[in-house]
């Protein structure tokens, strides 16, 4: 028996979990191996990262090499290939126009990144009133104070009262009376985009705001789908007021809505663009912030010669092993074609995710691309959240692996499933969903 009290785990309930572990000790393509041999479907790649499946030779033998070769650089005043490398190969997939990039350790540095970046870079050009950041409820940018701060999941903020000043959120999207049970993006809501401009610019002044940040697909909390134009609109207004939009694709960038990135796929060009999850399939923590020429020419053009552009960094960011496994994740994806793999999947996927309409206590089902969120009705007569996690539960002691926010359960699997695996991963959800009416 494995000794469990000295950990202190991150987002799980640990009494709970302590007194009824499910334990993970081996993996490979689109299955986990639990302490007693089992074998477990991933229907959430891990946490939203492991896109290519686990296991992948080429990424872990990437690593074994780097590692025997040159194991840390420091990333201050000093550079190493490979993380040249792999900012290389990570522009040319980004969505044209983001073609600089700053490299960190996971989502929620890349978010306080981006962040910084706006900041800094307004204040570079001589526009220094703009200092305001705007969220969106419900939406997640990591847990660093930064990312709470402009996030808007209340269980995330209340126990840290103190956060960044100058930020407001704008409404989330989600709009069940109208738009449950969509199919891809929903008909209704794209006029919510209009807060920003008739709410958010006129409460605060434009002049004063440096950035909106948002997650294309919201995914931390419980698969939000955008509504038709609604990102276009967004881009929009932004862009009538010189304010700085910012696409965190932790989750959507790398194949998981059917395209490389959200970007491309609503075609809408953010100014900055974080990433993570995906970069390395999960194998080494790294994220990365992308941005378009003209905000790194800024920092450059503003600072004396031989002074710091940016002062901002971490001590692992362009590690080595991570730059390796970035490079080799990358090139499986286009080796694989598994961008291209995972569109010709989705609409098997999100009919058969749409298939527990039918499903008793099934409040509403939004998918795209590979990612659905079921959202259930809660128990009347228990605390909200407990027919998430029974139907979580139970999906995991039939083999198979989801992911729950709240009452809703989601389910995001390697891009290497294949159908028989949607028919099974969707089949114990619905099973789980009828245990627990």
């Amino acid at each position: 028996m494995t000794a469990m009290d000295a950990l202190w785990m991150p987002f799980t309930a640990n009494r709970q979990f302590k007194a009824n572990p499910r334990m993970l000790v081996s993996a490979d393509g689109m299955h986990y191996t639990d302490a007693d041999g089992r074998q477990v479907l991933d229907g959430c790649a891990g946490l939203w990262c492991v896109n290519a499946g686990h296991n992948r030779r080429p990424i872990v033998e990437a690593i074994q090499r780097q590692a025997a070769i040159l194991d840390y650089a420091p990333p201050f005043q000093m550079g190493h290939p490979v993380e040249f490398e792999a900012a290389e190969a990570l522009a040319a997939m980004a969505p044209k126009g983001l073609s600089k990039v700053f490299f960190c350790n996971s989502g929620s540095e890349a978010a306080d990144t981006a962040l910084k970046i706006a900041l800094a870079y307004h204040r570079a050009r001589g526009d220094a009133a703009r200092i305001k950041l705007i969220g969106r409820e419900r939406g997640y940018h990591g847990v660093n104070f930064g990312g709470v701060a402009v996030g808007g999941m209340a269980g995330n903020r209340k126990h840290f009262p103190a956060s960044l000043p100058c930020v407001d959120h704008l409404r989330h999207p989600l709009d069940i009376a109208r738009n449950a049970f969509s199919r891809g993006e929903p008909e209704f809501g794209v006029e919510l985009a209009d807060e920003l401009e008739q709410r958010i610019v006129t409460l605060h002044d434009p002049s004063t705001i440096a950035a909106v940040i948002v997650e294309p697909m919201q995914g931390s909390t419980g698969v939000i789908l955008p509504p038709k134009g609604y990102l276009k609109r967004l881009r929009e207004i932004c862009d009538r007021h010189g304010i700085l939009l910012i696409f965190d694709e932790v989750i959507t960038g790398f194949g998981r809505l059917g395209a490389d990135w959200a970007a491309n796929r609503f075609d809408v060009l953010p100014d900055i663009l974080t990433c993570a999850k995906g970069l390395t399939n999960g194998c080494v923590p790294m994220g990365a912030v992308l941005v378009k020429p003209a905000i790194h020419d800024a920092f450059m053009a503003a600072a004396p010669a031989h002074a710091i552009e940016f002062p901002h960094g971490y001590t692992y960011s362009g590690h080595p092993l991570a730059a390796a496994a970035a490079l080799a994740t990358l090139k499986l994806y286009e080796d694989e074609q598994l961008f291209a793999r995972a569109a010709s999947q989705q609409d098997v996927f999100m009919d058969t995710a749409l298939s527990l309409q039918s499903a008793s206590g099934v409040k509403d089902v939004r998918t795209l691309g590979l990612v659905a969120g079921i959202e259930l009705t809660p128990w009347a007569d228990k605390p909200a959240g407990a027919r998430g996690y029974a139907v979580f539960q139970a999906c995991w002691e039939r083999g198979v692996m989801v992911r729950f926010t709240g009452d809703t359960i989601a389910v995001s699997p390697p891009l290497i499933i294949e159908p028989a695996q949607i028919a099974q991963l969707f089949a114990v959800v619905a099973e789980a969903v009828e245990a627990n009416r």
